[in-house]
């Protein structure tokens, strides 16, 4: 790739940070050294058009956790990681409403819903409610944080669901709303953003970082922070973050659609929600564990198939829905839900392991790996 004076002296000239991922962790690592340090040259480059993994392909779901969740979550995790990670989630949907503001990405508080079809599954999570709320006061600042709320499914006119557990400390977004905000503080601030940049390998000298691109393109800084999630493996030489793939459809509007809110089924594996008058619906993810744990985008007819048959059997039972469009994301997971926020080398950190609760922890972690690093 050849140069110009200008572009060479104005835009590739050295950085003092660069930050490799466009995402809601990538920007808010940019706003957060940009912030700090106004005078600082940051650049944040993305290999796609938009987002590359999930920040603008997820569901839009403000979670901190189900009760089956964190169950599960507390079989993997010790208690103490479990509820400072929930902790995390929560103090980073607060950021991200404060950076952002509610009206500019359609912040609704309308409440997580977990939903169940088997009597024995409910009792054992209801029998946890009392637990988990004293261990969530500290944090949502909530008596109750749970609550029971069968009225939910009727109000909602799902079938085959019998019992229901309320969230009171969820919500949901429109991803794009709050990507494109995210996008204007970042450019309000002179921060540069360059698309279509695939970097092939990151060289840390000591005395600076070479970021080695695909189009032999080679920019030069300071320090880099490494967001890029699911593709972490990509460029990194990092253990216990492998990439997952998410499927989700939306439905074309609905006529006098009642469901509102956030809902989880089957722990969490199946989410879906209202946006506007439609159904955004995803999950199904542990049909094939082996076959979804790629980087690369598409659809399965497994998958596909068993959220249709889910939709118009018990989400939507009482009218015939169309799709409108079908999509995939990549998230980045491991054998734990605590995100990885560590020095990869003298000058590089990485921000990676999202675990499916980008939206929640996304601000927070942006900041802590910029604090990390400029410490």
């Amino acid at each position: 790739m050849y140069l110009s004076y200008w572009e060479k002296q104005h835009f590739f000239n050295k950085s003092d940070l660069v930050v490799i991922g466009s995402g809601i962790v990538g920007l808010n690592a940019a706003i957060s050294f940009k912030l700090k340090f106004p005078n600082k040259k940051v650049t944040v480059i993305e290999r796609g058009i938009l987002p590359s993994g999930a920040s603008t392909r997820n569901a839009g779901f403000a979670c901190i956790g189900s009760v089956s969740e964190l169950s599960d979550d507390l079989t993997k995790m010790s208690e103490q990681n479990v509820w400072e990670t929930v902790n995390f989630r929560y103090s980073g949907l607060k950021k991200l409403r404060s950076l952002v503001g509610d009206e500019n990405m359609d912040y609704q508080h309308l409440g997580g819903y977990e939903v169940f079809d088997s009597e024995e599954s409910f009792d054992i999570n209801a029998a946890k409610i009392d637990k988990y709320n004293s261990f969530l006061k500290p944090i949502t600042g909530l008596n109750e944080t749970f609550k029971i709320n069968h009225s939910k499914i009727i109000e909602s006119r799902m079938k085959g669901f019998r019992y229901c557990i309320e969230n009171l400390a969820e919500g949901q977004i429109n991803t794009g709303l709050m990507m494109r905000k995210l996008l204007d503080v970042a450019y309000h601030l002179g921060i540069l953003i360059f698309n279509h940049i695939d970097v092939s390998s990151i060289n840390d000298t000591n005395n600076e970082v070479e970021i080695n691109c695909k189009n032999n393109l080679i920019l030069k800084s300071d320090k880099v922070i490494v967001a890029t999630n699911g593709f972490a493996k990509e460029l990194l030489n990092i253990n216990d973050v492998e990439p997952a793939r998410a499927q989700v459809l939306i439905t074309k509007p609905i006529l006098g659609l009642s469901l509102k809110g956030s809902f989880h089924y089957d722990s969490g594996y199946y989410y879906f929600r209202n946006i506007d008058d439609r159904i955004l619906f995803g999950g199904g993810r542990n049909l094939d564990f082996a076959g979804e744990n790629t980087s690369k985008f598409g659809l399965s007819d497994l998958i596909q198939n068993q959220l249709d048959k889910l939709l118009s059997e018990n989400i939507v039972p009482h009218q015939q829905v169309e799709i409108d469009l079908r999509w995939s994301g990549i998230m980045g997971v491991g054998s734990e839900k605590k995100p990885i926020i560590q020095f990869i080398s003298n000058n590089v950190v990485c921000a990676v392991r999202m675990g499916g609760m980008g939206v929640a922890i996304g601000s927070l972690v942006g900041e802590m790996a910029s604090s990390k690093l400029f410490n």
